[in-house]
């Protein structure tokens, strides 16, 4: 980790925000609606940020795409759970986090976070890490589209540590795993943290790969899902899973915690929420059928390359 400097963080910084420009630009291109931007800053000097939201366009019925840089003066807990040693340190993060819920109930739901922390950045030996990944949500099964993702996201593992790709999918499978009702959120993809080895040209350049291969496993789905047609049967069912996204994000998801532990803006950290949502009573699929199959065969970790 020698050639890690504070100063690196300004490049870190620079790519996030191209990042956020880009995928705005594509999603914008396949809705026909614009993101609207709400650029804020605390009071206080300690972060600012680019908010962006498109409601109720013609394919995205809600979509997030966020951009932060937040620093403190001592770690929130979130970040110290696994860490103890980092208690009481300043810190640093700065990342693109986004969530897109689809209008057509076809259409899956999508989230890709790329985050980088620093801890004790004005001690002689500061502490740094890479984070993120990117998970696919759907509420019909689609095996061409769950191939496709997953083969989209061992290509940004390609060329760098070995296994990765096998490492991470398993890390974002057992993660995105809601165990109070004992099932999955959706089909994964990838999920990593505390990347900090071999080096942070390695690091920095895996999390690049990451973010840069989301709009090629995402962008093809949403284009050709959301032409399909749907029924109001098939739209309360996606209202229902909605649901389930709605209950990880709030009791288990570490930077929705992190986001409210440390003070953070409100408003950005829980746009990753659908705007309508269900929840019924023992609600139960028909055997046999589309929802059925869902939890059957998709909702279940499981090698989609092999």
């Amino acid at each position: 980790m020698s050639d890690f400097s504070v100063s690196n963080t300004a490049d870190v910084l620079e790519y996030l925000k191209d990042l956020q420009d880009r995928i705005c630009a594509e999603l914008s291109l396949i809705d026909g609606a614009q993101f609207v931007e709400d650029a804020w800053s605390h009071e206080n000097g300690s972060g600012y940020g680019r908010t962006r939201v498109l409601a109720d366009g013609d394919v995205i019925e809600k979509g997030g795409v966020l951009f932060s840089h937040v620093q403190g003066n001592q770690m929130p807990a979130a970040a110290t759970a696994k860490r103890p040693d980092l208690a009481g340190k300043d810190w640093q993060a700065m990342g693109v986090s986004l969530v897109i819920h689809p209008r057509n109930p076809n259409a899956p739901t999508s989230h890709m976070n790329v985050r980088f922390f620093v801890a004790g950045a004005n001690s002689e030996k500061p502490v740094w890490w890479f984070g993120g990944g990117f998970d696919l949500t759907p509420y019909y099964g689609f095996r061409e589209d769950a191939v496709h993702w997953h083969q989209t996201a061992a290509e940004a593992c390609e060329g760098f540590s070995g296994g990765s790709y096998a490492k991470y999918k398993k890390w974002c499978d057992d993660y995105f795993h809601l165990p109070h009702r004992s099932e999955q959120r959706g089909i994964g993809g990838l999920f990593f943290d505390d990347l900090n080895e071999p080096d942070f040209a390695s690091c920095f350049s895996f999390q690049q790969s990451v973010g840069n291969h989301y709009l090629p496993a995402y962008a093809p789905i949403l284009r050709q899902r959301s032409q399909q047609a749907y029924t109001d049967a098939q739209r309360q069912w996606q209202l229902l899973r909605r649901g389930r996204y709605v209950e990880f994000n709030l009791v288990h998801d570490r930077g929705t915690l992190f986001g409210l532990q440390s003070g953070g803006r409100t408003e950005s950290i829980l746009m990753s929420l659908p705007p309508l949502v269900a929840w019924s009573y023992m609600a139960q699929p028909n055997a046999g059928s589309d929802e059925q199959k869902l939890l059957d065969e998709f909702l279940q970790p499981r090698d989609w390359l092999a």
